[in-house]
């Protein structure tokens, strides 16, 4: 049933980990999106929450899809069945043609270590192709990831991971350092040798790495490296609206970080918190100067930061399961398996047809719209 923001966001501030993007505030994010807070009850007790983003369908403004990233947070444990056929009844009711859904529960885990392995395999292409191998890497599958995977299948749902592990949604592989019962120490030794030389770097070089407001200047920096990379960037009005929605649920659940060599920003980054998950969300960094190792000292003041506020986990977001070393996407992974941590497979989006014609419509114009 739908709930109050007041209501989802203190269901989010009692709960140890959700989703930055099952927040209140980020229904405010995305402007060219409807909103709404959803929640579970057991009699008076709100048992669980969602944030819906309602998407509309081109030239049938009347039905939209009803998307739910990194979400519902709920109990996966159980029958999951009680917690989504009265999701989709509201939402069906609501217009909806179909509900995506990205459950935060995760498969398989592989850690450094092994991801290491498999990249100088040549005989190993794909973090997936190693998960016949459990006992040589190390590779950890979860049973309830199969459990959730398994039911969601059973009751109509259609996985919509791409074969990349990107798509228009939230990747469904990423690369997390795990920080719980972990001190400085402990995280610089997972490092990798030119992790930490790269650290000690950018301090020997003078690199101040700073909390700002200066959203101007990350976003010119972000600019330039767009086009160095080749990627679209969001305007300036977007990391002002995710500031101001996000700030204003918790002070500290953004920052922004500067890193400035000389009086010059050579590197930025934004960190976003939600209790004991602190996410690195944006980065930029500067074509020239790129030996003082701004955006390592970026990383390295968000990592702190995080293990002083009590986090569990720094999400360093997505990545490809690729480690073809002929792939350029394998470079992702390269740079994010130096920190320590682990690669991590999650359940994936998932969608449930509410209304068929229209989503095979829906599919077929997405389809086109990306080839």
């Amino acid at each position: 049933m739908p709930i109050s923001a007041a209501d989802h966001l203190a269901f989010v501030q009692a709960q140890r980990s959700v989703s930055f993007l099952q927040t209140p505030a980020w229904g405010r994010v995305k402007t060219e999106w409807g909103s709404e807070s959803l929640g579970w009850y057991d009699g008076r007790q709100l048992v669980g929450a969602a944030l819906v983003l309602h998407r509309p369908v081109p030239r049938l403004d009347r039905f939209t899809l009803a998307y739910l990233p990194g979400g519902p947070v709920i109990d996966w444990t159980g029958e999951i069945a009680d917690w989504l056929a009265p999701l989709a009844a509201h939402l069906r009711a609501r217009g909806a043609f179909a509900i995506r859904l990205a459950p935060p529960v995760r498969t398989h885990t592989w850690d450094a270590a092994q991801v290491k392995e498999g990249i100088a395999d040549a005989g190993t292409t794909r973090l997936t192709a190693m998960t016949a191998m459990t006992a040589m890497t190390g590779e950890r599958p979860d049973a309830l990831g199969a459990g959730v995977t398994r039911q969601l299948r059973d009751a109509g749902w259609l996985p919509r991971n791409p074969e990349n592990g990107f798509g228009a949604g939230q990747p469904q592989f990423t690369y997390e350092i795990p920080l719980a019962g972990k001190t400085e120490d402990d995280v610089l030794r997972g490092m990798n040798q030119l992790w930490r030389r790269n650290i000690r770097k950018a301090a020997k070089e003078g690199v101040e790495v700073t909390v700002g407001e200066d959203l101007k200047a990350f976003h010119d920096l972000y600019v330039h490296t767009a086009e160095r990379d080749r990627f679209t960037p969001r305007p300036l009005r977007y990391f002002e609206t995710m500031f101001a929605a996000m700030r204003a649920e918790d002070p500290e659940r953004i920052r922004l970080y500067l890193a400035r060599h000389r009086g010059h920003l050579v590197a930025a980054t934004i960190l976003v918190r939600v209790g004991a998950h602190a996410w690195y969300t944006y980065g930029a960094s500067s074509t020239e100067k790129r030996e003082v190792r701004g955006s390592n000292a970026c990383q390295w003041a968000m990592i702190r930061d995080a293990l002083a506020a009590g986090c569990d986990v720094y999400d360093l977001r997505g990545i490809t399961p690729t480690l073809d070393a002929a792939d350029p996407h394998v470079g992702l992974i390269q740079f994010k398996v130096g920190t320590g941590g682990q690669a991590v497979r999650y359940v994936g989006e998932w969608d449930l047809p509410l209304r068929p014609m229209v989503y095979r419509a829906f599919d077929l114009y997405m389809k086109r719209r990306s080839g």
